[in-house]
């Protein structure tokens, strides 16, 4: 007969597992209805075992989301190589991909934030998501210093991806494939309209889309949209 010996968790790797079931349990619930006493059931522990690593709720379910704000910003990382839109595509799958694995705790942390989180410890995370986003856009679209007007629109669109997002979640009843085009059809319907009123933003939308194929993912809408520089009579008729 063998016996099984369990290995005792060192102070770190207790803490790792406790916040990856927090996180496991966000994906599927709303934060606020999740107790410590559900933690400790899905980590095989006693409650006052949690409240060894951790003050409180609140203090495991900030860090927690911490973690999860981490994981969300690294998917913005994407190599500056081909096309931009085809870019901004990959990042938005693997941006949804996110919001569907978590999307109890996302739309709960994007309507408010959960109460158990203070709201100064949400709003500081989704805003550092959010530059990150900025800032990644930015270097997609080789800009450095956006004019005011460009930096409003990509940051206007980036909430709007925030809201279509939440709203997408509701029904799911556009399919995924359609919701991605949509979205980046939006930053280049936006971006056009910033060029009819500013030059740094149409040399922008002129480099983008002299970067696309023909078969790009935005081929159908580029020849409208190229129209934004030239005078309308020139435009394909409607």
């Amino acid at each position: 007969m063998t016996t099984e010996v369990r290995r005792r968790m060192s102070v770190e790797e207790r803490r790792e597992q406790l916040i990856a079931v927090a996180l496991d349990l966000f994906s599927h619930r709303p934060p606020d209805t999740v107790s410590i006493d559900d933690i400790a059931m899905a980590a095989g522990i006693s409650r006052p075992l949690v409240y060894r690593y951790f003050t409180c709720k609140k203090s495991l379910y900030e860090i927690a989301l911490r973690r999860a704000a981490d994981e969300l910003t690294a998917l913005f990382e994407e190599p500056v190589e081909g096309p931009p839109v085809a870019r901004l595509l990959r990042v938005l799958r693997r941006f949804l991909d996110f919001v569907e694995g978590y999307a109890p705790g996302y739309a709960a942390l994007l309507r408010g934030g959960p109460a158990t989180a203070g709201a100064g410890a949400a709003v500081s995370l989704i805003d550092g998501v959010r530059g990150a986003a900025y800032a990644r856009l930015l270097e997609h679209l080789g800009v450095r210093e956006p004019t005011p007007r460009l930096e409003l629109t990509l940051r206007s669109w980036i909430s709007l991806v925030e809201t279509t997002a939440l709203l997408w979640l509701d029904g799911r009843g556009v399919p995924r494939p359609e919701l991605e085009a949509q979205l980046a059809h939006a930053l280049m319907a936006l971006v056009a309209v910033g060029a009819a009123h500013d030059e740094d933003t149409a040399a922008v939308l002129a480099r983008v889309l002299a970067d696309e194929p023909a078969d790009g993912p935005v081929a159908a809408l580029a020849v409208r949209l190229s129209c934004a520089g030239r005078p309308l009579p020139s435009c394909p008729a409607r």
